[in-house]
Protein backbone atom coordinates (compact mmCIF):
# COMPACT_ATOMS: atom_id res chain seq x y z
CA UNK A 1 0.00 0.00 0.00
CA UNK A 2 1.48 3.19 -0.87
CA UNK A 3 -0.82 5.67 1.02
CA UNK A 4 -3.23 6.36 3.25
CA UNK A 5 -5.72 8.82 2.21
CA UNK A 6 -9.29 7.70 1.62
CA UNK A 7 -8.44 4.14 3.30
CA UNK A 8 -10.36 3.20 6.31
CA UNK A 9 -8.16 2.26 9.55
CA UNK A 10 -9.56 0.69 12.50
CA UNK A 11 -7.39 1.81 15.48
CA UNK A 12 -7.63 0.12 18.82
CA UNK A 13 -6.24 1.78 22.00
CA UNK A 14 -6.84 5.35 20.24
CA UNK A 15 -8.14 7.73 23.45
CA UNK A 16 -4.56 8.13 24.43
CA UNK A 17 -0.76 7.86 24.11
CA UNK A 18 0.51 5.86 21.06
CA UNK A 19 -2.69 5.00 19.55
CA UNK A 20 -4.17 8.99 20.01
CA UNK A 21 -1.02 9.64 17.79
CA UNK A 22 -1.62 7.05 15.17
CA UNK A 23 -5.17 8.57 14.91
CA UNK A 24 -3.92 11.83 14.29
CA UNK A 25 -1.31 11.15 11.89
CA UNK A 26 -3.08 9.20 9.57
CA UNK A 27 -5.98 11.45 9.66
CA UNK A 28 -3.51 14.10 8.26
CA UNK A 29 -2.31 11.60 5.29
CA UNK A 30 -5.99 11.28 4.95
CA UNK A 31 -7.50 8.17 6.45
CA UNK A 32 -11.03 7.79 7.45
CA UNK A 33 -10.65 6.28 10.71
CA UNK A 34 -12.58 4.16 13.26
CA UNK A 35 -10.92 4.76 17.21
CA UNK A 36 -12.02 2.75 19.84
CA UNK A 37 -11.41 2.77 23.55
CA UNK A 38 -13.46 2.08 26.97
CA UNK A 39 -13.71 5.88 27.40
CA UNK A 40 -16.70 7.59 25.33
CA UNK A 41 -15.84 11.00 26.43
CA UNK A 42 -12.86 10.89 25.22
CA UNK A 43 -13.15 9.29 22.30
CA UNK A 44 -15.78 11.61 21.37
CA UNK A 45 -13.86 14.56 22.27
CA UNK A 46 -10.67 13.31 19.90
CA UNK A 47 -13.00 12.40 17.24
CA UNK A 48 -14.67 16.25 17.04
CA UNK A 49 -11.42 17.34 16.80
CA UNK A 50 -10.05 15.01 13.79
CA UNK A 51 -13.05 15.62 11.62
CA UNK A 52 -12.81 19.56 12.21
CA UNK A 53 -9.26 19.70 12.32
CA UNK A 54 -8.06 16.65 9.06
CA UNK A 55 -11.51 16.85 7.38
CA UNK A 56 -11.74 13.17 7.25
CA UNK A 57 -14.71 10.63 8.22
CA UNK A 58 -14.09 9.09 12.31
CA UNK A 59 -15.88 6.79 14.36
CA UNK A 60 -15.36 6.38 17.38
CA UNK A 61 -16.60 3.56 19.69
CA UNK A 62 -16.76 2.80 22.89
CA UNK A 63 -15.73 -0.88 24.11
CA UNK A 64 -13.68 -2.71 26.35
CA UNK A 65 -11.97 -5.08 24.27
CA UNK A 66 -10.00 -6.87 27.49
CA UNK A 67 -13.94 -9.03 27.41
CA UNK A 68 -14.44 -12.13 26.11
CA UNK A 69 -16.07 -11.90 22.73
CA UNK A 70 -15.28 -8.18 22.31
CA UNK A 71 -13.67 -8.64 19.13
CA UNK A 72 -16.48 -10.26 17.43
CA UNK A 73 -18.67 -7.69 18.85
CA UNK A 74 -16.66 -4.88 17.27
CA UNK A 75 -16.55 -6.69 13.86
CA UNK A 76 -20.31 -6.84 14.18
CA UNK A 77 -20.76 -3.84 15.08
CA UNK A 78 -18.48 -1.78 11.93
CA UNK A 79 -20.26 -3.99 9.69
CA UNK A 80 -23.67 -2.47 11.17
CA UNK A 81 -22.05 0.70 10.12
CA UNK A 82 -21.42 -0.81 6.96
CA UNK A 83 -17.76 0.20 7.38
CA UNK A 84 -14.84 -1.59 5.20
CA UNK A 85 -11.73 -1.77 7.23
CA UNK A 86 -8.65 -1.39 4.95
CA UNK A 87 -5.79 -1.18 7.71
CA UNK A 88 -6.08 -2.93 11.48
CA UNK A 89 -4.11 -1.16 13.91
CA UNK A 90 -3.80 -3.26 17.49
CA UNK A 91 -2.58 -1.12 19.70
CA UNK A 92 -4.62 -1.92 22.52
CA UNK A 93 -3.50 -3.57 25.69
CA UNK A 94 -1.72 -2.78 28.76
CA UNK A 95 0.67 -4.52 31.62
CA UNK A 96 1.55 -5.10 34.95
CA UNK A 97 4.72 -4.48 37.16
CA UNK A 98 5.36 -6.39 40.53
CA UNK A 99 5.85 -10.22 41.62
CA UNK A 100 4.11 -12.33 39.51
CA UNK A 101 1.83 -13.48 42.57
CA UNK A 102 0.90 -10.38 43.92
CA UNK A 103 -2.02 -9.88 41.40
CA UNK A 104 -5.34 -11.09 41.28
CA UNK A 105 -5.65 -13.66 38.54
CA UNK A 106 -8.52 -12.09 36.81
CA UNK A 107 -5.87 -9.41 36.02
CA UNK A 108 -3.69 -11.65 34.19
CA UNK A 109 -6.61 -12.95 32.17
CA UNK A 110 -7.54 -9.67 31.29
CA UNK A 111 -4.46 -8.69 30.50
CA UNK A 112 -4.15 -12.07 28.05
CA UNK A 113 -7.43 -11.32 26.87
CA UNK A 114 -6.43 -8.09 25.43
CA UNK A 115 -3.05 -8.06 24.57
CA UNK A 116 -3.75 -11.81 22.23
CA UNK A 117 -7.09 -12.68 22.72
CA UNK A 118 -8.54 -9.69 21.35
CA UNK A 119 -5.51 -9.23 19.09
CA UNK A 120 -5.71 -12.64 17.35
CA UNK A 121 -8.98 -12.80 16.69
CA UNK A 122 -9.42 -8.94 14.94
CA UNK A 123 -6.87 -10.09 12.59
CA UNK A 124 -8.24 -13.59 11.50
CA UNK A 125 -11.78 -11.67 11.09
CA UNK A 126 -10.15 -8.69 8.88
CA UNK A 127 -7.74 -10.51 7.12
CA UNK A 128 -9.93 -12.67 4.87
CA UNK A 129 -10.87 -9.47 3.19
CA UNK A 130 -7.50 -7.75 2.75
CA UNK A 131 -6.56 -10.95 0.91
CA UNK A 132 -9.28 -10.75 -0.85
CA UNK A 133 -8.56 -7.36 -2.21
CA UNK A 134 -4.97 -7.79 -2.09
CA UNK A 135 -4.57 -4.92 0.02
CA UNK A 136 -3.97 -3.17 2.91
CA UNK A 137 -3.00 -4.67 5.99
CA UNK A 138 -2.10 -4.99 10.04
CA UNK A 139 -0.21 -3.28 12.71
CA UNK A 140 0.22 -4.71 15.82
CA UNK A 141 2.00 -3.12 18.39
CA UNK A 142 3.92 -5.52 20.98
CA UNK A 143 6.86 -3.77 22.53
CA UNK A 144 10.68 -3.86 23.08
CA UNK A 145 9.92 -6.40 25.97
CA UNK A 146 9.04 -8.94 23.26
CA UNK A 147 12.64 -9.35 22.63
CA UNK A 148 13.60 -10.30 26.14
CA UNK A 149 12.72 -11.96 29.49
CA UNK A 150 11.22 -9.05 31.94
CA UNK A 151 11.16 -10.36 36.03
CA UNK A 152 8.19 -8.50 37.77
CA UNK A 153 6.17 -8.21 34.30
CA UNK A 154 6.36 -11.99 33.21
CA UNK A 155 2.73 -12.08 31.49
CA UNK A 156 2.82 -8.57 30.48
CA UNK A 157 6.25 -9.50 28.43
CA UNK A 158 5.40 -13.29 27.43
CA UNK A 159 1.83 -11.64 25.76
CA UNK A 160 4.21 -9.06 23.61
CA UNK A 161 6.87 -12.16 22.78
CA UNK A 162 3.22 -13.52 21.56
CA UNK A 163 2.17 -10.85 19.39
CA UNK A 164 5.83 -10.29 17.65
CA UNK A 165 5.75 -14.42 16.94
CA UNK A 166 2.63 -14.39 15.41
CA UNK A 167 3.09 -10.99 13.60
CA UNK A 168 6.18 -12.26 11.95
CA UNK A 169 4.67 -15.74 11.23
CA UNK A 170 1.55 -13.81 9.59
CA UNK A 171 3.80 -11.78 7.18
CA UNK A 172 6.04 -14.89 6.40
CA UNK A 173 2.63 -16.33 5.05
CA UNK A 174 1.51 -12.92 2.95
CA UNK A 175 4.58 -12.60 1.40
CA UNK A 176 3.48 -13.71 -1.93
CA UNK A 177 0.77 -11.19 -1.51
CA UNK A 178 0.12 -7.34 -1.25
CA UNK A 179 -1.29 -7.40 2.25
CA UNK A 180 1.49 -6.06 4.80
CA UNK A 181 2.09 -7.03 8.85
CA UNK A 182 4.07 -4.98 10.28
CA UNK A 183 4.80 -5.76 14.28
CA UNK A 184 5.82 -2.20 15.76
CA UNK A 185 8.02 -2.41 19.12
CA UNK A 186 8.15 0.86 20.84
CA UNK A 187 10.80 1.06 23.30
CA UNK A 188 9.73 2.54 26.69
CA UNK A 189 7.50 5.52 25.94
CA UNK A 190 6.04 8.14 27.57
CA UNK A 191 2.28 7.24 28.50
CA UNK A 192 0.32 6.49 30.75
CA UNK A 193 1.64 2.34 30.79
CA UNK A 194 3.39 3.00 33.96
CA UNK A 195 0.40 4.62 35.88
CA UNK A 196 -1.86 1.33 34.25
CA UNK A 197 0.82 -1.03 35.22
CA UNK A 198 1.30 0.04 38.99
CA UNK A 199 5.07 1.00 38.05
CA UNK A 200 7.03 1.22 41.68
CA UNK A 201 9.50 3.95 40.12
CA UNK A 202 8.19 7.79 40.24
CA UNK A 203 10.44 8.42 37.26
CA UNK A 204 9.48 5.79 34.93
CA UNK A 205 8.00 7.96 32.55
CA UNK A 206 10.71 10.72 32.66
CA UNK A 207 13.07 7.39 32.00
CA UNK A 208 11.49 7.32 28.66
CA UNK A 209 13.34 6.40 25.63
CA UNK A 210 10.40 7.45 23.02
CA UNK A 211 7.20 10.24 22.47
CA UNK A 212 3.90 8.26 21.09
CA UNK A 213 4.06 10.80 18.42
CA UNK A 214 7.14 9.28 17.30
CA UNK A 215 6.51 5.65 18.19
CA UNK A 216 3.42 6.02 15.53
CA UNK A 217 5.32 7.63 12.86
CA UNK A 218 7.98 4.80 12.57
CA UNK A 219 5.43 2.28 12.96
CA UNK A 220 3.41 4.03 9.64
CA UNK A 221 6.81 4.21 8.13
CA UNK A 222 7.40 0.79 7.93
CA UNK A 223 4.12 -0.37 7.03
CA UNK A 224 4.28 1.67 3.97
CA UNK A 225 7.39 0.34 3.15
CA UNK A 226 6.46 -2.96 3.99
CA UNK A 227 8.60 -4.20 6.85
CA UNK A 228 7.81 -6.67 9.18
CA UNK A 229 9.22 -5.84 12.17
CA UNK A 230 10.56 -2.41 13.54
CA UNK A 231 11.61 -0.98 16.67
CA UNK A 232 11.01 2.69 17.72
CA UNK A 233 13.28 4.47 20.18
CA UNK A 234 16.71 4.18 21.30
CA UNK A 235 16.33 0.41 23.01
CA UNK A 236 17.49 -1.07 19.71
CA UNK A 237 21.15 -1.68 20.41
CA UNK A 238 19.82 -3.21 23.71
CA UNK A 239 17.21 -5.79 22.68
CA UNK A 240 18.91 -6.65 19.30
CA UNK A 241 22.72 -7.05 20.18
CA UNK A 242 22.83 -7.34 24.00
CA UNK A 243 21.09 -11.01 24.03
CA UNK A 244 24.12 -12.40 21.59
CA UNK A 245 26.65 -10.16 23.89
CA UNK A 246 25.71 -11.87 27.38
CA UNK A 247 24.42 -14.89 28.50
CA UNK A 248 20.89 -15.76 29.14
CA UNK A 249 21.52 -15.45 33.04
CA UNK A 250 22.76 -12.18 32.44
CA UNK A 251 20.28 -10.84 30.50
CA UNK A 252 17.79 -11.73 32.91
CA UNK A 253 19.93 -10.25 36.01
CA UNK A 254 19.74 -7.05 34.02
CA UNK A 255 15.91 -6.79 33.03
CA UNK A 256 15.11 -7.71 36.84
CA UNK A 257 17.25 -5.07 38.08
CA UNK A 258 15.11 -2.22 35.99
CA UNK A 259 11.31 -3.54 37.05
CA UNK A 260 11.96 -4.77 41.10
CA UNK A 261 10.34 -2.98 43.54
Amino acid sequence: MKDFKSKTVLVTGASSGIGEAFSNQLAEKGANLIIVARSQNDLQTLAECIKQKYSVQCYPIAMDLAKENAAQELFDKISSLKLGVDVLINNAGFGAIGNFEDYEFDKYKSMLQLNINTLTELCWLYLPSMKKKNSGGIINVASTASFLPIPFSAVYAGSKSYVLNFSESLFGELLKTDVTVTCLCPSRTKTNFAKVANSPSPNYESKAFDTPENSAKVGIEAFLKGKNTVISGHQKFLVTFLPRLLTRLRVIKLTSSQYKK
